[in-house]
């Protein structure tokens, strides 16, 4: 079972209980929360705040691609995902992304929050925008996106 969303900033927050809630089975015996933040330093420049901005379908398409080669890949019975990636601009420490994972065991389930959080950074469509302390900005160079 997959949640897969952009959550845009400016309606709503991600929330970790509404992965928890998501999540929860009786079938499975460990779950996972990957949370990704923003940190206040990259590239020796202090960082104060993340803009992130995605084509939200594509985005989406991918969350389900990715979910799709994880059964073939780890065959898992009752695994159950959750993804949320944010768009807008968010402030340090504050949630980008979200990925919780429950499964059967907890091997399975620190696998599978592995590779998801790997496969979307090399094929999701999201662009993130670093704002410095000095009030300069930049876009950073992402990952290309892999063909099949």
């Amino acid at each position: 079972m997959l949640h897969a969303r952009v959550v845009d900033i400016s309606k709503e927050k991600i929330e970790l209980l509404r992965a928890e809630k998501f999540i929860a089975s009786s079938k499975c015996g460990a779950s996972i929360y990957f949370v990704g933040t923003v940190r206040d330093l990259n590239n020796n420049k202090k960082v104060i705040a993340m803009t992130y901005d995605s084509h939200d379908a594509l985005v989406v398409k991918s969350f389900e691609e990715i979910y799709q080669s994880s059964i073939k890949k780890f065959n898992f019975d009752n695994s159950v995902v959750f993804i949320e990636h944010i768009k807008g601009k968010i402030k340090l420490a504050e949630i980008s992304i979200l990925i919780a994972v429950a499964c059967k065991h907890r091997d399975q389930a620190y696998d599978l929050s592995r590779f998801f959080i790997e496969e979307i950074k090399k094929k999701t469509p999201v662009w993130k925008k670093e704002h410095y302390e000095d009030g300069d900005s930049q876009w950073l160079e992402g990952n290309s996106i892999q063909k099949k």
